[in-house]
């Protein structure tokens, strides 16, 4: 019989106030149960966020020193459970096990990463102007962060929010993917078990309408990080400003590998198909387009097409699946549609294009890794997120025009490019329009102590991973001192009239 889950709210695990719930099932076998979950509402996240609003009052007195040990526990009990983890992983979302093993260990990263930040909360002193007087700038937390993140990373996405925002003592009312909830709620338990108190985190399982929006207009909820589409991001911003909460928003991409006709052409191969179809493609930093030089157009494709076709599909848990299910069948539906869409629009199906229903698959939301030719730049599909295994090549007569390419979109989250040129590596560094770009490898591979995000409609300027994440959690205080026993006024008295 399959589990039966709740939310953790005030230090209790606890079901939906309505009763309700939903099913999470297997997306290599529909017919395999996970578990069923609380469908909760906005009475939910009222209690969820009440907790949490208590729980700050003595949760940001903890010494960040304290907190990193916590985060440092919960480092060791991921490595503990990692492979555990990883196959819960697998078994909720799809993606191979090599994948949700490096999920898991993006997580034990951040949590070790966030441990050591714990006694690195810098701070600054600045001369002042005046005698006998000290200035500094402290950081501390801000309150109640609602934590909103996607499917596709189960554990490595929440930890990235999660993490940072409780070392620098912030609460936490958690709404992870209805696709997920089940990575997001051993997440939790971890957390937990690590030493996290009551009420310091929450998590309220359910539907974005219900639960996400609820969180995002609640007047106790002081910041939001929120993960997922560029139209659901631009709702969220839209109400959170109504009372100038802080938002972090991660969101969409187009993201393109540049050949060069100087390129390693083995290595930009491997970097492709990781790029494309890792994750069944369902990667915001996904390489969706493929732009090649022209004198080399017609050999690199045809090297891609035939490595494509040779990716094996499968249940992630079985050994020797290179590419897992579309997370649900919408998502599959959604993936077919764009391929016909691409097809109407004159590209060439070069390989893949349909759903996959052979041997162990047919209970599945499979569908054959695709790659369509010929595709120009206007084709809906050189311009919409897929989010699935559809690669899209592009020709470019010049390294300016690739560079052009790549950078006419709406999205400006990865890049890369294929070149043994150094200047034109640096040019590419230089004129790429994105807030990560990679040198002869893929456009997926964030490593947790390094800066995450985009420009243009992938986000709002905010960066997740390493220490920038760190000031979206936390308010600068600026402190002054004044300790010569007398009246001293600021751009009065320290000048000389």
């Amino acid at each position: 019989m399959a589990k039966k889950f709740q939310n953790y709210i005030n230090g209790k695990w606890v079901d939906a106030k309505s009763g309700r719930t939903f099913e999470n099932r297997n997306p290599a076998n529909w017919d395999e149960l996970v578990g069923t979950f609380p469908l909760s509402s906005k009475e939910d996240v009222e209690e969820a966020v009440k907790a949490a609003r208590k729980a700050f009052d003595t949760w940001r007195l903890v010494p960040a020193p304290r907190r990193g040990d916590i985060m440092r526990k919960v480092g060791d009990l991921l490595t503990s459970r990692k492979e555990e983890v990883a196959q819960q992983m697998t078994r909720e979302m799809g993606k191979v096990l090599l994948e949700t093993r490096g999920d898991v260990q993006e997580g034990i990263d951040t949590a070790y990463y966030a441990s050591s930040e714990g006694r690195r909360l810098f701070g600054h002193t600045v001369p002042s102007e005046l005698p006998s007087k000290f200035n500094m700038a402290i950081r501390v937390p801000i309150g109640v962060a609602a934590i909103i993140t996607p499917w596709n990373f189960p554990m490595a996405i929440p930890t990235w929010k999660i993490f940072p925002a409780l070392l620098c003592g912030n609460t936490v009312v958690f709404k992870p993917a209805s696709d997920t909830p089940a990575t997001a709620t051993t997440l939790v338990e971890i957390l937990l078990e690590a030493g996290i108190p009551p009420g310091v985190i929450n998590i309220v399982h359910g539907g974005g309408t219900e639960v996400g929006i609820a969180l995002v207009e609640h007047p106790e909820v002081d910041l939001v990080s929120f993960t997922g589409s560029t139209s659901v991001g631009k709702k969220i911003s839209e109400i959170a400003s109504r009372s100038l909460k802080r938002v972090s928003l991660e969101l969409g991409g187009k993201n393109a590998q540049i050949v060069m006709d100087d390129a390693d052409f083995d290595l930009a191969l491997e970097g492709v198909l990781w790029g494309a179809f890792g994750t069944t493609g369902q990667r915001c930093t996904a390489t969706s387009r493929l732009i090649i030089h022209e004198s080399v157009y017609d050999k690199f494709t045809s090297m891609v097409v035939s490595a494509t076709k040779k990716l094996r599909l499968g249940d992630g848990l079985k050994s020797g699946s290179d590419v897992g299910p579309c997370v649900n069948e919408k998502q599959r539906q959604i993936v077919d549609e764009y391929v016909k869409i691409g097809q109407a629009e004159g590209a060439k199906l070069l390989a893949g294009g349909k759903d996959a229903t052979g041997d162990g698959l047919s209970k599945g939301w499979f569908y054959e890794p695709t790659v369509l030719g010929d595709v120009t730049r206007t084709m809906r599909v050189a311009r919409e997120e897929i989010f699935g295994p559809v690669l899209s090549v592009i020709k470019a007569k010049s390294f300016e025009e690739a560079i052009d390419i790549c950078n006419d979109t709406t999205y400006g989250l990865s890049s890369s490019i294929y070149t043994q040129d150094i200047n034109n590596a640096y040019r590419a560094i230089r004129d790429i329009e994105a807030g990560i770009t990679y040198i002869n490898s893929p456009t997926i591979g964030a490593e947790a102590h390094m800066p995450f995000g985009g420009v243009k409609e992938t986000g709002n300027g905010h960066r997740e991973g390493g220490w920038t994440v760190y000031d979206f959690f936390t308010e600068w205080k600026t402190v002054y001192v004044d300790y010569s026993g007398t009246l001293q006024r600021a751009q009065i008295d320290s000048v000389d009239r």
